[in-house]
């Protein structure tokens, strides 16, 4: 634990923030046990935000310049080549295409809780009480389920209350008749 804000450590600290040091110059300067962090927290709380000049760093850094590369010459135009004989080039023999391996269904009933990712889908399978129990698994489209189970999943709203669907139902019904 340290020993502490003592007036003695506040004063150093504002005498060498204002000179300019670093937080880490002056907590190695004041040492037993402040870190950096307690001087910048200090520093806050008695609202020591000017400087008299900008911290510098520990070591110097010596300014090196690079000297420009020389650029070659811009070479002379070329002249023109005698023509060349253009020779006919033969075809490529063409390759068949690798064979594509046939896909592998989607089975449903395959995932299980630990395998069902992010875009598979999530219909359940069985009692889910059961050992046998798993989800569809198959990739699915949009939201959480295959293509399938959306359309069980999301019927479209039957229209209640309306006098005419008993004679749209009748209509419909009679081009089975």
């Amino acid at each position: 634990m340290t020993a502490g804000w003592t007036d003695d450590r506040v004063g150093a600290l504002k005498k060498l923030w204002l000179e300019g040091q670093s937080a880490s110059q002056i907590a190695k300067q004041l040492g037993g046990g402040v870190t950096r962090n307690a001087v910048i927290g200090k520093v806050h709380r008695l609202g020591l935000s000017g400087r008299a000049a900008p911290s510098q760093p520990a070591r110097t850094v010596a300014a090196t310049f690079r000297t420009a590369r020389p650029r070659p010459a811009p070479a002379a135009p070329a002249q023109p080549s005698a023509p060349r004989r253009l020779e006919a080039v033969q075809p490529k023999p063409v390759q068949p295409a690798a064979p594509v391996p046939a896909p592998i269904p989607d089975l449903p009933g395959t995932a299980t809780v630990m395998t069902l990712g992010a875009h598979m889908c999530k219909w359940p399978i069985g009692d889910p009480s059961s050992r046998e129990f798993s989800f569809c698994g198959r990739r699915s489209s949009e939201g959480v389920y295959c293509v399938e189970h959306a359309r069980v999943a999301y019927q479209p709203q039957v229209r209640r209350g309306s006098k005419e669907s008993g004679s749209d139902l009748a209509r419909s019904l009679r081009r089975y008749i």
